[in-house]
């Protein structure tokens, strides 16, 4: 199936061996068909895939090395090296398949009659002759610009500069590399010497004269030219076009990024359609209802991708429910370079959820985001959308910081602390605040049994009063021993060790695995080790338990003899009028509070230590949300100077207050209305100077921050876990974006994004959007929130920067995407019927570059202004 434009290492001036033989050049080669396996050999080796055999005004003497190439795999331009009447080299490329024939002719056109000369010159000057080659559906390559016979060298003055600045010129060919470029010849490439100025930069090729197989290892005997189809055709859009097209070996070559490779439909609108994506840009056309959102909501349902907005999920939704529809299966291959290069297809049906796949087909454990971490995908009006909401633009923000993974893990183990902090001190404040309310009845109780001492009736009654301190002692061991029996069993709890990760399965890939063994037996004979030392504990607890139920059993007889003591006591004093019982009593009550006394000092020194350790907790709490905030506003700043002159972006640290508002409004309650004004109002907010104000009341409320006194009183009256619950918060920073609306070579006119248009909002979006990422981008028809200034002088060159880096998808309506964008791959959809009766196709014929007939007429037709678009497209910038 087609997938677009590609790089092809393409060497366009390759020799016959006739040509080595009538111009007595020294080879190695005894015959021809060495020779010409040799030449074959090479570029296999070299990566070269397409050649052109240009011998000077020859074509025939191609004919051997051109059937050797095809036979090899080669894709070979015909043609022939011309010189013009005022003695300029210039290759002459035909499309694969042009006829010796007419070949011929076109030699006799140029004058060449008769093959004797081995270096014959034509009669027509290099201007006559571009036309001609015009005409016959050729192109030209001015060879060896900055070498004898080159344009550069072979003509002087005003010749020269006529000749390059014809529109009929589009490329040149260098002997050296650009970097070794005469200072004045440079000039003249890079369009900055005004003699020689043209409206497009000519496009430089390395295209080194190659006499000898050995010559194509070198790095100026070829060039990457990205066509779909190898035509002369693709040739001059890559000449049109080279900063997109043209790739020297001086140039870096293409990223390595994550890409959508294939994507197919079994069921639903789009049933049975297939497209396979090109790595950088693809563009989905086709008229109204023709399935483009479809392709593009799509790819977010098999991704598992939740919309970002409202409306969008909403449109996403009915697009799954009732164009791909339930049963619907969508497969989506895609290709990770992390670690190293792999393929995974990704399955789902609606309305599950999706699967991952090996390329063996096996089921992973794994999710499409594992695999495409921060792809993005946005409907039709979603970057509208998004562009409303701070929030959303600081997630937007988030994919340029370098997070830093331990970072994250400490913040959500640190959220957990803070909430355990938080219960522990409201679980000892209540247990303290028992105590004390406990403790407050001790005072009377031991007043009322100091007068019954004096009465006398302590002597009286003494040993049965000290039976219950026995009992309170008996109580205290049996308590001692039951915390050691829940202490063991909680370890008990942990054993043995799970040793699984140890086990030789485990352990099987790696290296080190006889090593990591030894590991096992060490933790195996720790488990039997555990395990013997908790049996021991264990049957120690059992015997301590048993031999303290004979000491109880022993003091129980005790305690009966003097219970029958006592009530003989009792007896008597009835019969004086006095309350024995009420004695003993009182003396139980005072002997259960005495303790309280001591675990009331343990509480006070637990709640100093718990306040103390929490304090720790929210000041790392603060550091780490102030770290995380600096690292957004770097990626600001970073985002700023790549989009200098266009997009300013600015962060607010803890701008989002609505989970504090939230939290006030929900756990407090009542008017509230003019506090949460004045802290909305507030440039900055402490969360911590709040809480304390909160905690000292409502005076310094007031005093601190100007909320009005009686609803400062209510939020003083906020309980001490809300006031907790203040502190714990993370309030998200909010993002400011602001855009450049002057005109070019206008000041700056900078504009906030609540005050643009919701074209000028969508653009600032997008051009956050296009910016660095290895992950593919997919949107849906953005031209329809954008400016189309915006979209030619902002949007498109960042596109065409962005796309060697990353992938791609836009459907759209609007030519300027796929021509000034230069899309790699224009998908046509054709519609036959309606969404909900009819369905999709995807042509094969519809699919390719804007240098493939069919994928060109089709957008031609489609898109926005037709054909005269695409005129003024090219007479503009020359496509």
């Amino acid at each position: 199936m087609p997938f677009g434009a590609r790089f092809f290492r393409c060497a366009l001036q390759v020799n016959p061996f006739s040509y080595i033989q009538l111009n007595k050049k020294p080879t190695r080669f005894a015959d021809e068909a060495s020779y010409n396996q040799a030449i074959v050999q090479a570029c296999l080796k070299n990566g070269i895939e397409v050649i052109a055999v240009t011998d000077h005004y020859r074509v025939k003497t191609a004919r051997t090395l051109t059937r050797a190439a095809l036979d090899g795999g080669l894709i070979v331009f015909p043609g022939f090296e011309a010189v013009s009447k005022d003695g300029v080299h210039v290759l002459c490329l035909f499309d694969p398949g042009t006829s010796e024939e007419l070949l011929e002719r076109y030699l006799g056109a140029c004058g060449v009659k008769g093959d004797r000369d081995p270096s014959p010159t034509g009669n027509l000057d290099l201007e006559a002759l571009l036309e001609k080659t015009k005409e016959w559906g050729a192109i030209c390559v001015a060879a060896h610009v900055d070498v004898h016979g080159g344009l550069l060298e072979a003509l002087r003055g005003r010749p020269t500069a006529n000749a390059w600045r014809s529109p009929n010129l589009l490329a040149c060919a260098l002997s050296i590399p650009v970097a070794k470029v005469a200072d004045n010849i440079r000039r003249i490439l890079d369009n900055q010497d005004p003699a020689y100025h043209r409206p497009r930069p000519i496009a430089v090729i390395h295209a080194e004269d190659v006499s000898d197989p050995a010559t194509l290892a070198n790095a100026t005997a070829s060039s990457w030219i990205k066509m779909s189809t190898v035509t002369v055709e693709g040739l001059r859009q890559a000449f049109l076009d080279p900063q997109s097209r043209i790739r020297l070996s001086s140039d870096p070559a293409p990223e390595e990024h994550m890409e959508l490779v294939a994507l197919a439909w079994d069921g639903g609108f789009l049933d049975g359609a297939r497209v396979r994506f090109n790595e950088n840009l693809n563009v989905l056309i086709g008229g109204r209802g023709a399935g483009k959102s479809t392709v593009v909501e799509s790819i977010r349902y098999v991704l598992g991708l939740e919309p970002v907005g409202l409306d969008a999920k909403k449109a996403h939704d009915g697009i799954v429910r009732q164009v791909l529809l339930p049963g619907t299966k969508v497969s989506l291959l895609v290709r990770s370079y992390r670690p190293d290069r792999q393929e995974f297809l990704i399955e789902r049906t609606v309305p599950n959820p999706p699967i991952v796949r090996a390329v063996d087909g096996g089921v992973l454990a794994l999710t499409p985001d594992d695999i495409l971490p921060k792809t993005e995908v946005f409907g039709q009006h979603e970057i509208s959308e998004l562009s409303k909401s701070p929030e959303k633009l600081t997630r937007l923000l988030e994919r340029f910081v370098e997070r830093d993974s331990s970072l994250a893990r400490r913040k959500h183990d640190l959220r957990r602390d803070l909430e355990k902090s938080r219960q522990r001190l409201l679980d000892t404040r209540a247990e303290y605040a028992a105590a004390k309310d406990r403790l407050a009845a001790l005072p009377g109780l031991e007043e009322t049994l100091r007068r019954y001492r004096e009465a006398g009736l302590e002597d009286r009654l003494k040993e049965q009063s000290l039976i219950v301190r026995e009992d309170r002692v008996l109580r205290s061991a049996q308590d001692r021993i039951s915390n050691v029996s829940e202490a063991v069993a909680q370890f008990r709890a942990v054993l043995p060790m799970d040793l699984a990760f140890l086990s030789p399965t485990a352990l099987e890939e790696l290296p080190g695995k006889a090593i990591l063994a030894e590991g096992a037996a060490v933790l195996a004979r720790l488990n039997v080790a555990l395990e013997e030392q908790a049996s021991r504990i264990n049957a120690a607890i059992e015997m301590a338990t048993k031999d303290f139920a004979t000491v109880r059993s022993k003091w129980i007889a005790r305690r009966d003899e003097v219970q029958a003591v006592y009530e003989e006591i009792l007896r008597d004093l009835q019969r004086s009028r006095i309350d024995g019982e009420e004695f003993i009593r009182l003396r139980r009550q005072v002997e259960e509070l005495r303790p309280l006394t001591d675990r009331e000092a343990i509480l006070t020194r637990t709640l100093k230590e718990f306040g103390d350790a929490r304090r720790n907790l929210l000041a790392e709490w603060e550091d780490l949300k102030a770290k995380e905030f600096r690292e957004l506003e770097r990626a600001a700043r970073n985002v700023s100077k790549q989009l200098e002159g266009r997009v300013l972006v600015k962060v607010a640290f803890g701008g989002n207050r609505e989970p504090l508002f939230n939290l006030l409004r929900n756990q407090i309650g009542g008017r509230l209305s003019e506090a949460i004004d004045v802290l909305r109002r507030r440039e900055q907010l402490s969360l911590a100077e709040f809480a304390d104000a909160v905690r000292d009341g409502g005076a310094t409320v007031e005093n601190k921050f100007g909320i009005p006194r009686a609803q400062a009183d209510r939020l003083s009256q906020a309980s001490p876990e809300i006031v907790m619950q203040v502190e714990e918060l993370d309030l998200a920073p909010t993002t400011e974006i602001k855009l450049n609306v002057a005109g070019e070579g206008q000041a700056p006119q900078w504009q906030v994004l609540e005050e643009l248009s919701t074209g000028q909002k969508a653009t600032a979006v997008l051009l956050l959007l296009l910016l660095e990422s290895d992950a593919p981008l997919v949107v849906d028809q953005p031209e329809d929130d954008l400016d189309n200034r915006f979209i030619t002088d902002g949007v498109v060159p960042k596109m065409r920067d962005g796309k060697r880096r990353r992938q791609f998808l836009f459907s759209t309506h609007n030519a300027n995407i796929p021509v000034l964008g230069d899309a790699e791959l224009i998908i046509g959809l054709v519609a036959r019927g309606e969404a909900g009766r009819g369905h999709a196709e995807i042509p094969v014929d519809r699919l390719g570059s804007i240098d493939s007939s069919g994928a060109r007429e089709f957008a031609e037709e489609i898109l926005e202004g037709g054909k005269e678009a695409f005129e003024l497209r090219r007479l503009k910038y020359g496509f």
